[in-house]
């Protein structure tokens, strides 16, 4: 569930013309920390026609913040967490590779004449050590942000913030993908000068979500993007071929990745 802001009249203020700004306070409830206050709904990124500009935080209880957001023309300062050039965005669909011990279906089996071909339930490439499966190109959607961070933003309490999200799956809805689907791959940061900005490049890498997904002949396979998929083999005695096989006898999803919110990226 997304956290969300409420706005409160105590302490907020705003004043007209050429050096217009307005300051409002909003109350947040259920923040998981302070990153995720300051990324709540209902925090406009405008006001009555001016940017916001800055941010600040206060904690009052157990994920209860107040949340003062400060908008004007053309200012910046160091609250602020996102300044400088607009964000740019890369991404490529080059895919990643898994290897495959059990097919999706068996499309066919042929034998030599006179011998009865074994079937292997959807085995790949079965010795008698077992499978040995196939690499396939698996559909793997990357993409990286660049956003740039004013100096006062970029603390040491960020920085561990990321690094601590680093290799974490979404475990909510981002950037238009399912919880699950998004795994952050970690970021690199640069600054030019003692109060330059931030220039900090995010990388994601997306897998897509399967519910009741059909491998062999296992049905109703519910595997998030990143978990895992994998099947006990057993020798079983394949009567038609007189010969002991392999065979795939469990299938099995396993949580590899730990799952966060990603408000704390601060993006």
């Amino acid at each position: 569930m997304s956290t969300t802001a409420i706005a409160i009249i105590d302490g907020s203020e705003s004043t007209t013309g050429d050096n217009a700004s307005a300051t409002l306070r909003f109350y947040v409830e259920g923040a998981s920390d302070e990153f995720d206050a300051l990324g709540a709904g209902g925090i406009p990124g405008t006001y009555d026609g001016l940017p916001r500009q800055a941010r600040s935080w206060q904690q009052i209880g157990q994920g209860q913040y107040i949340v003062t957001a400060r908008y004007a023309r053309n200012e910046a300062t160091n609250d602020d967490p996102e300044s400088g050039p607009v964000p740019s965005y890369e991404f490529n669909t080059m895919g990643g590779s898994e290897t495959m011990f059990v097919s999706l279906a068996n499309k066919q089996r042929l034998a030599a004449p006179g011998a009865t071909a074994p079937d292997f339930k959807g085995g790949i490439n079965v010795t008698d050590d077992g499978p040995q499966g196939v690499e396939r190109t698996v559909p793997v959607f990357s993409f990286s942000e660049t956003h740039h961070k004013n100096a006062g933003f970029v603390t040491n309490s960020y920085i561990a913030t990321l690094q601590s999200l680093t290799g974490a799956v979404n475990s909510d809805a981002f950037r238009g993908f399912a919880a699950g689907e998004v795994l952050f791959l970690g970021c690199r940061g640069s600054k030019q000068g003692a109060n330059g900005l931030w220039e900090i490049s995010f990388s994601f890498a997306v897998s897509p979500n399967a519910t009741g997904a059909t491998v062999g002949e296992f049905t109703g396979v519910d595997k998030k993007g990143w978990e895992y998929l994998w099947f006990l083999f057993e020798d079983v005695e394949d009567q038609a071929a007189k010969k002991v096989v392999r065979r795939p006898r469990a299938a099995y999803v396993e949580q590899i990745y730990r799952t966060a919110a990603f408000s704390g990226l601060g993006i």
